[in-house]
């Protein structure tokens, strides 16, 4: 069984622990740099970006992270995970700048434009290659760097991405019922659920 965390410190966690714990798999918050040191993984839920960086300044949890993650923790980035993790925030705010991207906040609209629309997987995807994406106040990716695979599309947007052991999805897997995302980082621990 696979100790995958899940920082709980505001927005949609509750969904990421029923969905690794469904998965067979134990889901432990992570409110804490300590709690950090015992994971096979890590999940970077949606929520409010700004407000996670300011929970995250209690013990440095956001420097904790971004040590764990460069020695190769495994890492699934949803929705504000990816715009913690991205190299390039507009409109500007601080993030950990570990995965090669730039991303636009809200690009998708406000609240009331939360919509269900459908992803279209890359070929690395079993059948169906179609999935349904949860998009919520989502962020938009407007540059991927050479070293990031798009593997999942809604229209001429990437909103699904890998790099090295970080998978970042601008949209909900965890709201959706097919768990190919949550596979994915689960096969980065050699485990593939």
């Amino acid at each position: 069984m696979l100790r995958i965390g899940v920082l709980a410190l505001q927005g949609d966690f509750a969904a990421h622990e029923d969905v690794i714990t469904n998965l067979g798999h134990a889901a432990e918050a992570v409110r804490r740099a300590r709690d950090l040191s015992t994971l096979d993984a890590l999940i970077m839920p949606g929520g409010e970006s700004s407000a996670m960086l300011r929970l995250m300044q209690a013990e440095d949890l956001g420097g904790a992270i971004a040590e764990r993650i460069r020695g190769g923790l495994p890492v699934l980035a949803t929705c504000a995970g990816v715009i913690l993790l991205a190299h390039g925030v507009s409109p500007w705010q601080p993030s950990l700048g570990l995965l090669d991207i730039d991303v636009i906040r809200n690009a998708y609209g406000r609240q009331v434009h939360s919509a269900v629309e459908k992803i279209r997987l890359v070929e690395e995807f079993a059948e169906p290659r179609e999935i349904d994406g949860v998009l919520i106040r989502a962020p938009r990716i407007s540059r991927v760097g050479t070293r990031v695979d798009i593997l999942a599309w809604f229209g001429n947007d990437p909103v699904l991405v890998r790099q090295g052991s970080i998978i970042g999805a601008t949209f909900h897997p965890e709201l959706g019922r097919d768990t190919r995302v949550h596979r994915q980082l689960l096969a980065m621990t050699g485990n593939d659920g």
